[in-house]
């Protein structure tokens, strides 16, 4: 999880350009490194460097050396959705939501009844050679240990309210979401056991 806080005091830039083919580190020293965002914790920044000719690696750099991110969102996400599809004037805000975490606060307070679109990217990293994008683990069989048993593991879910089991899919779809509750949308993980997880969804909520 990426402290709303840390973002500010640090002055990450999350510059979205649709033209980036992969996401792009920006250091201190004036060095730009591509690759993709693992995790943020503990101060920490995991970055997997790609590169064009050789075995990436994965970074492990003090935030500080760190002055922003270019998120790559040009990502195929399965979705035909466009801005057209949203009504005009919508607000929108860039959520990061690590796999291992169990519920992200997106610092967004909704009204019941109200519509709310998503467009998620990235990929989270779960279990054993696992991986997958915001839609999660296709045709995966149920596991009442997960937040909500019978739908796909490791898969973007939302609930309204820190204390609330009313729990609501996600995955990669971008249609409207009508939310039942009042209160604040917090965004996570449909996984069991987060400890062995690593990597993050790149959510844009629309509301």
């Amino acid at each position: 999880m990426v402290p709303q806080r840390w973002i500010a005091g640090a002055a990450l830039m999350l510059t979205l350009s649709a033209t980036l083919q992969a996401d792009t580190l920006i250091l201190r020293n004036g060095s730009r490194v591509q690759g993709e965002l693992i995790a943020v914790r503990n101060g920490i920044i995991e970055f997997e460097e790609r590169r064009t000719f050789g075995a990436g690696r994965t970074l492990r750099l003090d935030r500080d050396e760190v002055v922003g991110i270019e998120f790559e969102t040009n990502r195929s996400t399965g979705s035909n959705l466009t801005t057209d599809s949203r009504p005009p004037g919508m607000r929108e805000r860039q959520v990061i939501v690590s796999a291992d975490a169990a519920w992200v606060d997106t610092g967004i307070d909704v009204r019941s009844g109200q519509t709310v679109y998503f467009e998620a990217t990235g990929q989270a990293r779960w279990g054993r050679d696992r991986r997958d994008g915001p839609a999660g683990e296709r045709n995966s069989p149920p596991n009442p240990g997960r937040p909500m048993p019978n739908r796909n593991a490791a898969a973007l879910i939302g609930k309204i309210g820190s204390d609330s089991n009313d729990l609501f899919f996600i995955g990669d779809e971008t249609g409207p979401v009508r939310v039942r509750g009042n209160g604040r949308l917090f965004l996570g993980i449909n996984d069991d056991v987060l400890t062995d997880n690593s990597g993050n969804f790149r959510v844009v909520v629309y509301y």
